[in-house]
């Protein structure tokens, strides 16, 4: 994509982004090449929730996935370039809303991601008991929003609703030794409970057959790696509705049949179908072709009802009529995330995105609303990995770049239009506005002293290079925040 040339480009615009995860680091980073590779320079302020940047890249992605340490380090280099700035500590709707960012900033690009679960819409879901899988991933992460000691993990056997990436990591952790997260950066509480937990059976279970399950060869393979745990495949539900390289794609728009991936998964789960139990510590069932009807349990969760399920003759996935009931003491949902509205911004409901086009945010009427825009999963909806957000930033970074060399010629020009030439340049910074608050956001330098003392921690404690601080007071602690932290 080609950046707006020096006549017309973005060079002396501040821009505030919203979200200091993978989509919003990457937008910061397409901001300062594109605006460099048209002679000039742009001031990126890149705001977030939490005193930590990294989005889920720190809480959301499993502590045994080796990719977790290169894709920081690829993003801390995004916030220690001169132009971009962490403002950490910042809660939407609370310390800062859009009308003040539109006053401060000649643009604001919204990235804040999906951070709630969906729902699986079936009596006892309330259960204690059940829980989304979400929450447990938090929960491993460290985040400080998860209570450390809000998975016991005193359950033998646990259900895991979902048939992606997600689903099998939250799998692995329950099926993986404790000992092997020693050298990882899990805070001591997790690992605590880890150590101490009685599971021994992990049911992972998906609607659908095979052919249509998100998860990836690469992370299906891990799941049959672990010591002390093996996997079990049911043969009948290994088969996937339809094969063959003639065959097109499924009724209801799943992946074709041919595709690469489904065919290392079904070659995967062809291996495992065959195998017997080995009697070791603890066991994995991948399972297809069943739905939860009822979680079970007057006080707390029981058990699992679920059906059978099936193609009909016009392709819909259907229920059989026929039952089983898991003796589960623990469900973990992971079919899907939304996205939270953020105050004043417009947000479609039944989508949960800010509905846009090509980035640009629209309003009530469908028109661009000026100088807003939105990238990630907030814009798209949670799909793709987490390198998807990077092209997503440099085309809404692209669009963002021509609509603001428009308004520049505009101001030239004297032609009516919906702003001026940089105009953030005349107009105070949000930094000076929160100071006279009393509101002190959290620097870069401020988060390399929790990076600090996460370092030292795992020296003290002979683990590995981190290990992550838990709860709020303790990243308040080491960063010099005495503020009390930012709701939702």
């Amino acid at each position: 994509m080609t950046a707006p040339g020096p006549s017309g480009s973005a060079a002396g615009a501040r821009v505030a982004v919203v979200g200091s995860g993978p989509a919003g680091l990457y937008t910061a980073e397409a901001l300062v090449e594109q605006v460099r590779a048209a002679g000039g320079e742009v001031e990126v302020d890149v705001l977030e929730r939490l005193p930590t940047p990294y989005g889920l890249v720190r809480y959301g992605v499993a502590p045994d996935h080796p990719s977790i340490r290169s894709i920081a380090d690829y993003l801390r280099r995004v916030l220690e370039h001169p132009q971009v700035r962490f403002l950490g500590g910042l809660c939407f709707g609370r310390d800062v809303d859009r009308e003040l960012l539109l006053r401060c900033y000649d643009a604001v690009v919204y990235a804040t991601g999906a951070t709630l679960d969906r729902r699986l819409r079936i009596p006892g879901e309330e259960l204690p008991g059940s829980a989304a899988a979400a929450d447990f991933v938090r929960w491993y992460c460290g985040h400080p929003d998860a209570d450390p000691a809000g998975f016991a993990l005193d359950a033998t056997s646990v259900a895991v609703i979902g048939s992606g990436n997600v689903a099998l990591d939250v799998a692995r952790v329950l099926a993986r030794p404790a000992a092997d997260f020693g050298a990882t950066d899990v805070p001591g509480p997790v690992l605590a409970a880890l150590a101490a937990s009685r599971v021994r059976e992990i049911h992972v279970i998906g609607r659908r057959g095979p052919e249509e399950a998100r998860f990836t060869p690469r992370e299906l393979r891990a799941l049959g790696e672990l010591p002390g745990s093996e996997v079990l495949v049911h043969r009948p539900e290994a088969c996937p509705a339809a094969s063959g390289p003639d065959a097109g794609p499924p009724p209801d728009g799943g992946p074709p049949p041919g595709d690469r991936r489904v065919r290392g998964n079904l070659a995967v789960l062809a291996e495992w179908a065959g195998r017997a139990p080995q009697g070791r510590p603890r066991r994995v069932s991948v399972r297809f072709w069943l739905r939860p009807v009822e979680i079970t349990g007057p006080d707390r969760v029981r058990g699992l009802r679920v059906e059978r399920t099936a193609l009909d003759g016009s392709g819909l996935l259907v229920g059989t009529g026929e039952f089983t009931d898991l003796p589960v003491q623990l469900v973990l949902r992971s079919v899907g995330y939304r996205s939270v509205p953020l105050p004043g911004v417009p947000f479609d409901e039944r989508r949960s995105v800010v509905p846009n086009a090509g980035g640009r945010v629209l309003g009530a009427d469908g028109t661009p609303r000026p100088g807003e825009y939105v990238v990630g999963w907030l814009g798209r909806g949670p799909t793709g990995v987490i390198g998807t957000n990077r092209s997503d930033a440099v085309r809404t970074v692209s669009a963002l770049l021509a609509d603001q060399a428009a308004r520049n010629a505009q101001a030239r020009d004297g032609t009516p239009g919906n702003g001026t030439a940089c105009r953030a340049a005349r107009a105070p910074r949000l930094t000076e506005l929160l100071a006279a608050r009393g509101v002190r956001p959290v620097s870069y330098t401020d988060w390399l002293g929790i990076d600090a003392r996460e370092r030292e921690l795992a020296v003290e404690l002979g683990r590995g290079e981190r290990v992550k601080l838990h709860g709020w007071a303790e990243l308040d602690r080491a960063c010099g925040r005495t503020a009390p932290p930012a709701d939702g």
